[in-house]
């Protein structure tokens, strides 16, 4: 496809390339006007700067690299399907909204709040965000490598697979479904809560009563550090490499640990019988 090419352009006004297709932009800035490039397509940017709101909404066939979102670029990609971003810096928040076929790699996000929300068919790479609320009700969503500083992460998501990753976040995957977890850190309060098929392998996590009402939680050579009165309510079988603080009436499955610190079973709120507990420490 040939295509025009734009090169270190500067636009002004509302909607200067509106309904666009076909271009090529390079080193250019959009500024003072709403909606420069909506309902265009089979865009190729490279080294673009957008410095004011909803720069890319309802196009298609995206491709930005080495571009920059400054922080009044706010609610920058919304309805927009096939779009690729690549070694980029969005500082707007409220990114990415109902947006399908959706790629970041080597983005940074110092204000990531609202970022992400009902998208399908994501893939993250090599992601630094820094706010709450992201990624919520995203449906089929691949991440590696993933530093994430913000609370109320992934809440509704589902379809959810994470490698490599550190998460600092307060109530992550809430009322989520399929969620499994590679290889990563995550400390934060009320952990899982709400969720169905939760599964983490290979993980460190640090939380106050975490993995709780979880119907289906798998761990899979885990360490629980600082944790307690975890799996309250919850189904599941975990396997934790590490001793664990203290546990709060499961509600069934098979918990094996080093040793249970603290282990609180009402028998007027869960049956004991369904749960068994293994600790390795006391074994003879």
């Amino acid at each position: 496809m040939n295509m025009k090419e734009i090169k270190q352009g500067y636009y002004i006004g509302e909607r200067p390339l509106f309904d666009e297709h076909g271009l090529y932009i390079e080193d250019t800035v959009f500024t003072d006007g709403e909606s420069p490039l909506k309902e265009c397509g089979d865009l190729k940017l490279s080294g673009c700067m957008f410095k004011w709101k909803y720069p890319l909404w309802y196009s298609e066939n995206i491709y930005a690299k080495d571009c920059t979102w400054f922080e009044m670029a706010r609610a920058g990609v919304w309805y927009t399907n096939n779009i690729t971003v690549e070694d980029c810096l969005i500082e707007a928040p409220k990114n990415f909204r109902r947006c399908k076929n959706l790629t970041l790699r080597n983005v940074s996000f110092p204000n990531a709040a609202e970022t992400l929300w009902n998208c399908t068919e994501v893939k993250l790479e090599s992601i630094t965000a820094k706010g709450d609320y992201f990624a919520m009700n995203c449906d089929n969503i691949k991440v590696d490598g993933l530093t994430l500083y913000g609370n109320y992460s992934f809440d509704g998501a589902k379809n959810v697979e994470i490698k490599n990753s550190k998460l600092l976040s307060k109530d992550a995957f809430w009322n989520g479904e399929n969620v499994t977890v590679y290889n990563s850190f995550i400390s934060g309060e009320y952990l899982g809560w709400n969720s169905k098929h939760l599964t983490l392998v290979n993980c460190t996590v640090e939380s106050l009563q975490g993995m709780c009402y979880i119907e289906d939680l798998v761990m899979k050579n885990c360490k629980l550090i600082n944790t307690t009165l975890a799996f309250e309510y919850s189904t599941v079988e975990a396997d934790i490499t590490s001793g664990i603080n203290s546990v709060f009436n499961p509600s069934g499955g098979r918990i094996t640990a080093d040793r249970i610190d603290e282990l609180i079973i009402q028998k007027d709120r869960v049956d004991p019988g369904k749960t068994v507990i293994i600790c390795r420490e006391n074994k003879a």
